[in-house]
């Protein structure tokens, strides 16, 4: 792949936002669009999710993770959309600098007019909660887990406890009962249900497996392998009830304590964060406080239905295109007008091709050397002449002027830049 020096949009993250971001940028009106990916496939997290639930709101129908990920992948490379798999984004600077390495492509330095921001978000650890007790093998996150289960085909334990009802450990319990695991309990430290009601009834309830409301786990148990955790019962404050402790034996404890968005790269981007979300400030078009920079899906706040992060991707898709395209436009119609040979400046610096079209504008410079035989004073566009004057001398304390008249706009219509230099005659 050939990477170009500048493109309309470039969308960091192709889960759900970041894809409908790309098919809205490109349906908008965005010339070149790219998507930026770590991992080695389009679809981010939709692709361990092979329950269904997805679609509902956007298709009518009720589709697997993996197969609403294809339907925008198919549209996106359909509509043009460039793609830049198993690449890292290091570095996003407030003006649109984007910094990526890759095996394939070594370190890159990309610019784009827009960006949008779509990294999703990761789940909190058990350091995070800060779960005390020994540090065996058998404690991991639940995305982890069904990672290993739907993609990898590994089975994370046989005797599972779940601390936090979120959908991921819900769908969890669900999935690994399938499976052939026990699932012993699912543990909330909250007094109600932290993820979708659907999925208590569907993934616990169906399956008889215990739900206990303001509990947690007091202490990990085990010395190479998780042999039991401790579970209690908590005040109002979140703090263990002396006397309410139990002993459950298991070899895995999942995760399902929350989600953070992933928003390294927007602090480096200097985008303004909620406190309370955790995401980027947005307007209603999902622009950032940074002009060109946009963010969708669950790297704004966490989202109940994927349905919910494409509608929100689309937005943003079509609010970076539009910015896109003013920019672009505007870049074509204002140009510099840089010094050439033996000129030390030009002004004005910058040359309105519209105004050109209505009205004559006056150039003025000074040289650099003087030069005492007839020369020429010379606009070029690159190798193309478009206009130029004749002067007896030239020199350092006298003005020189040139003028462009509106026939001469036909010339610099499709200009990028303009130089001024002088010649001998």
């Amino acid at each position: 792949m050939l990477l170009k020096s500048i493109y309309d949009v470039v969308i960091i993250g192709s889960g759900p936002g970041g894809l409908a971001a790309a098919v809205a940028a490109k349906k908008e009106g965005a010339e070149d669009v790219l998507i930026i990916e770590r991992d080695a496939e389009l679809g981010g997290i939709l692709l361990q999710c092979i329950h269904n639930g997805f679609g509902v709101e956007i298709f009518k129908e009720d589709l697997p993770g993996p197969s609403y990920a294809q339907r925008f992948m198919n549209e996106a490379l359909s509509l043009g959309v460039e793609t830049l798999l198993d690449t890292m984004v290091l570095d996003i600077t407030p003006q649109r600098k984007i910094y990526a390495t890759s095996k394939w492509h070594g370190f890159m330095e990309i610019e784009a007019r827009s960006i949008v921001l779509a990294m999703g978000c990761r789940e909190k650890t058990r350091a995070q909660i800060r779960i005390p007790g020994t540090r065996p093998s058998g404690v991991y996150t639940a995305g982890t887990a069904q990672r290993w289960v739907n993609v990898e085909g590994y089975m994370p334990g046989k005797r599972v406890v779940i601390l936090g009802s979120g959908d991921i450990g819900m769908i969890m319990a669900r999935r690994l009962t399938f499976e052939g695991a026990k699932v012993e309990r699912v543990l909330e430290v909250m007094p109600y249900l932290t993820g979708l009601n659907r999925n208590y009834v569907q993934c616990l309830l169906d399956f008889d497996i215990p739900l206990q409301l303001r509990h947690t786990v007091k202490r990990v148990i085990g010395n190479d392998r998780v042999e039991a955790v401790e579970a209690a019962r908590v005040d109002e404050k979140w703090n263990p009830i002396p006397g309410t402790e139990e002993i459950i034996p298991c070899d895995t404890l999942l995760l399902s304590v929350g989600l953070i968005p992933e928003n390294e790269l927007s602090r480096k981007a200097g985008v303004k964060l909620d406190p309370i979300t955790g995401g980027p400030f947005v307007d209603d078009n999902f622009q950032t406080n940074v002009p060109g920079i946009f963010a969708a899906g669950n790297v704004v706040h966490v989202y109940d239905l994927v349905d919910w992060v494409t509608e929100a991707g689309f937005e943003a898709g079509k609010g970076a295109a539009k910015h896109a395209i003013e920019l672009r436009t505007k870049q074509s119609r204002y140009i510099p007008l840089n010094a050439g040979n033996n000129i030390r400046y030009v002004v004005p610096h910058v040359l309105d091709k519209a105004s050109l079209e209505q009205h004559e504008i006056r150039l003025q410079m000074r040289v650099r050397q003087p030069m005492e035989q007839p020369v020429w004073v010379e606009v070029h566009d690159k190798d193309n002449l478009v206009a130029r004057k004749g002067e007896r001398y030239v020199r350092p304390g006298e003005m020189v002027t040139v003028v462009l008249k509106p026939r001469h706009f036909a010339d610099v219509e499709k200009a990028e830049s303009l130089t001024i230099s002088v010649t001998p005659r």
